[in-house]
């Protein structure tokens, strides 16, 4: 058989055969077949085992056969969707660059993260982007409660989910505003 082949076919319609034979015979048949699907080599004498089992023996090479075409056509397929997912040719079966960066093991230009953590992270660009709009505290405190938030693994990105999370918190501008009113007596 085949290796790493855990199962094989049986087919129903033997059941003809098997009620022919007595049950020491039936139970001879069945071993055989076990030991023939396990690679094993069984030999015998029995002359009625013999022609009982040639047929099975038929069924199972040509069941063998189409599995053996069925592994090949998947693993082709799955060569083929590879190289149309990453462009390249993949005969050797190995993944050219990594899915994403977070996945990367080196640690080489990792210079540009601000901030990351679990499958998350913003880079300073981002952060930046952010302090221009938010006061730093804020901001971090923000990424705090995002890395605490349970169902954090159901957003994509950090610098989104901060930014939709810091439209609840005051901006610098309305904090001067505010300063700037206390300060002429308009807000107590």
């Amino acid at each position: 058989m085949a290796e790493n082949k855990k199962s094989f076919l049986l087919y129903c319609d033997l059941i003809h055969t098997v009620q022919k034979l007595n049950d020491d015979q039936a139970g001879k048949l069945f071993k055989h077949v076990l030991e023939y699907v396990n690679d094993l080599n069984p030999e015998t004498d029995d002359i009625l085992l013999k022609v009982c089992f040639e047929p099975i023996k038929q069924n199972l090479k040509r069941d063998l056969k189409t599995y053996e075409k069925m592994c090949k056509k998947r693993s082709d397929a799955g060569k083929k969707g590879m190289a149309k997912r990453w462009g390249k040719d993949n005969k050797d079966n190995k993944c050219y660059k990594p899915i994403t960066k977070i996945t990367d093991n080196d640690n080489d230009n990792d210079n540009d993260i601000y901030r990351s953590f679990a499958h998350l992270s913003m880079s300073v660009d981002q952060f930046n982007k952010l302090e221009a709009e938010y006061d730093k505290s804020v901001i971090d405190s923000c990424l705090d409660s995002i890395e605490n938030f349970k169902n954090n693994n159901k957003y994509k990105s950090l610098y989104l989910t901060c930014k939709n999370w810091l439209k609840k918190e005051p901006k610098k501008i309305e904090d001067k505003l505010v300063a700037q009113a206390k300060k002429h007596g308009y807000v107590k």
